[in-house]
């Protein structure tokens, strides 16, 4: 059988489904191909890779892990599937690790040639996009919290995103709700009160009169 070209590659990965001819062939003259061995990283947590990277054979896990080494598994990805665009949209580290099952072929786009394929970076569209890839990273550091973290944990994690720097303090300004918390992080409501008072009690947040908290950078004494 005869090899296929990048064109005719491009044209059989759903993301690029919509582009024009001229939007096409100017992809395919841009990606690469590379080959990752089972076990090999495609792109890692914590890192960037200014890369899209397009699955054409294979299989790949996207995992995330904590700083003790346990790691929570969030997809399993096929043929026609991508990562990386999240970092190429915000210009953010990976949110998380991902790990060639078996023997994988890619197709690599650089950031050049991806920004190419992106609305202008003042309209609404790629606003829109920003904020559709905060909220997915929103959501992969909640799952790894539910997974990886005790109730202690979840809650401090969760009042440090709340919070703002003012002035060097980083505040929640609206009245904590033990009850939209407890929903957040996925405990009752009694448990998480605990939790909140033995927080206060260690330190580690400060309840205003007017219902806005401060969080402390340090953590609690175990």
């Amino acid at each position: 059988m005869a090899m296929l070209s990048n064109l005719d590659l491009i044209r059989r990965v759903p993301l690029f489904s919509m582009l024009t001819n001229v939007q096409a062939e100017a992809v395919a003259e841009g990606v690469v191909k590379r080959r990752f061995r089972r076990g090999e990283i495609i792109v890692e947590q914590g890192r960037k890779t200014n890369a899209l990277f397009i699955l054409l054979t294979g299989r790949a896990r996207v995992l995330t892990s904590d700083s003790r080494g346990r790691e929570v598994i969030l997809a399993m990805l096929q043929p026609g599937d991508y990562v990386g665009e999240m970092s190429l949209i915000d210009n953010e580290p990976h949110s998380a690790t991902v790990r060639a099952e078996v023997q994988t072929d890619v197709l690599v786009l650089g950031r050049p040639e991806f920004s190419r394929c992106l609305p202008e970076s003042s309209s609404l569209s790629y606003a829109i996009l920003r904020g559709l890839v905060a909220r997915l990273r929103a959501a992969d550091r909640q799952i790894e919290s539910l997974a990886l973290l005790d109730v202690y944990g979840r809650v401090a994690r969760t009042l440090l995103d709340m919070a703002e720097d003012v002035n060097g303090v980083q505040l929640i300004r609206n009245k904590v709700s033990r009850q939209d918390l407890a929903k957040i992080v996925g405990a009752s409501r009694e448990m998480v009160s605990r939790v909140m008072k033995d927080l206060e009690e260690r330190g580690f947040v400060e309840t205003q009169p007017d219902g806005s908290v401060i969080v402390k950078e340090r953590q609690p004494a175990a």
